[in-house]
């Protein structure tokens, strides 16, 4: 008896689980399949309760946007290769244990399947797990599901519900569509990289993955869009979210000043093009960041620093003149801030109305009073990595809390219980899979 197998025995023990005749016809529980009966209140419902995703994503793009599937209620299966699973589990340091903080960091509220795809029985897993399912995630190069019998053609002949989201670095079609996607390429081909840098020096990529997050929360959107469509019209739909696509929109008003005032855009650092003063400054001891949005705002930034005379001079009437004399107008300000600390300027700022604040570093971002209020911070036991923490959710619902979140799995530490509970297969099936190493369940726990 091989070792997963006796995992299986120990789990399952005397059981009797619901045999089907044939693998491939599986049966849906009462009330859909769920493998959690749901016992909350209207009141208490998280909005996507009841509707299970199918998630066939890795590295940052499509966990992003299935984690935040999963916050708001979704049952989330998450598939992995065996053995090496999603790409970002070896993304590190830092590890927390054996476990990547990269990984840690998009994965909670999931549960994971390891399945062999390229095994003819795990591509026929993943097809019976479309079937009962409300929605499937996918990040694979246009095409290559579709080879395996699992393209959206294919999958919503079987599940006409079935809302099938593919997310890829350029679309479906066009001359790149066959491009690998990757956050750091899509953010130069977008222009992203163009814009951001400091004033005069060379594209810088942003410090977190932007255009991926970007695109997950694109991705997320359209799902949930996709799901109340399906209310009106009992089908499904395909939905094309790509990483170039998603930053390209988001390029916001500096894609407009091109397209309709012929305007390139540059690099320009903390500072805004169109808005000054509206940037970062050093200080005494750090940085802080001025934001005066309006002819008001920029008086009181003079009254607080005591420039007062600064708001006599023709040159600086009007936003559009300081935009046009901002060289000397920075200078001036930036000669100011450095004689007192950061800390000493924001109270001096503080009440004045002028939106103003500090550049933190992760460490102060932690210790900030807001963040603290606003619960972002959560934490959860580990199997294997312990007591770990991880940045919430950031929207909040009154219906419900987002307290209790499971911790990311383990590669394939859910493959028993889904086959069993969501397929309904027998105790014989569910050992002939591992056998044949079509399926792997994790034998940590």
């Amino acid at each position: 008896m091989s070792a997963c197998v006796g995992v299986l025995k120990r789990r399952l023990g005397a059981r009797s689980p619901a045999g089907i005749a044939s693998p491939l016809q599986p049966l849906r529980c009462p009330g859909g399949g769920r493998w959690e009966s749901s016992t909350r209140t209207g009141e208490t419902l998280r909005p996507l309760e009841g509707v299970r995703v199918l998630d066939l994503t890795r590295v940052l793009a499509g966990p992003f946007a299935s984690m935040i599937l999963g916050d708001l209620g979704a049952q989330v299966i998450k598939v992995e290769r065996p053995g090496a699973g999603d790409d970002t589990r070896a993304w590190g340091p830092p590890f927390v244990a054996s476990e990547s903080a990269y990984f840690l960091s998009v994965n909670r509220n999931k549960k994971s399947i390891a399945v062999d795809l390229k095994h003819p029985r795990g591509a026929q897993i993943v097809q019976q797990l479309a079937g009962v399912c409300d929605v499937l995630l996918e990040n694979y190069v246009p095409g290559k599901l579709r080879q395996m019998g699992l393209g959206y053609e294919q999958l919503s002949g079987l599940n006409p519900r079935l809302v099938y989201c593919s997310i890829t670095g350029y679309g479906q079609t066009g001359p790149h569509a066959q491009s690998p996607g990757y956050d750091s390429i899509a953010s130069a081909v977008s222009g992203m990289m163009h814009v951001t840098g400091p004033e005069g020096g060379d594209p810088v990529r942003p410090g977190v993955a932007m255009t991926d997050l970007a695109t997950g929360l694109y991705a997320h959107g359209a799902v949930m869009a996709a799901l109340l469509q399906r209310q009106k019209t009992g089908r499904g739909v395909h939905i094309d979210c790509n990483l170039l696509s998603s930053q390209v929109s988001c390029l916001s008003h500096i894609a407009a000043n091109y397209l309709n005032a012929g305007k390139e855009a540059r690099r320009w650092g903390t500072a805004h093009e169109s808005i000054v003063p509206y940037q970062g400054f050093k200080t005494k001891d750090g940085h802080i960041v001025v934001a005066a949005g309006n002819e008001k705002q920029f008086v009181r930034v003079c009254q607080v620093m005591e420039l007062t005379e600064l708001t006599e001079e023709p040159k600086y009437k009007s936003n559009k003149l300081r935009v046009e004399n901002r060289k000397q107008l920075l200078h001036t300000l930036s000669q100011r801030f450095l004689q007192e600390t950061t800390a000493d300027w924001l109270k001096k700022f503080k009440g004045s109305g002028v939106p103003v604040g500090p550049i933190n570093s992760i460490q102060e971002v932690f210790s900030e009073p807001q963040v603290k209020h606003n619960r972002l911070v959560q934490e959860m036991n580990h199997p294997t990595a312990g007591r770990i923490a991880v940045v919430g959710p950031a929207v909040r619902f009154s219906s419900f809390s987002p307290s209790g979140p499971t911790p990311p799995p383990l590669i394939g530490q859910h493959t028993v219980e889904v086959l069993r509970d969501v397929l309904s297969y027998s105790n014989e099936v569910i050992e002939t899979l591992l056998e044949s190493k079509a399926v792997v369940q994790n034998e940590v726990l």
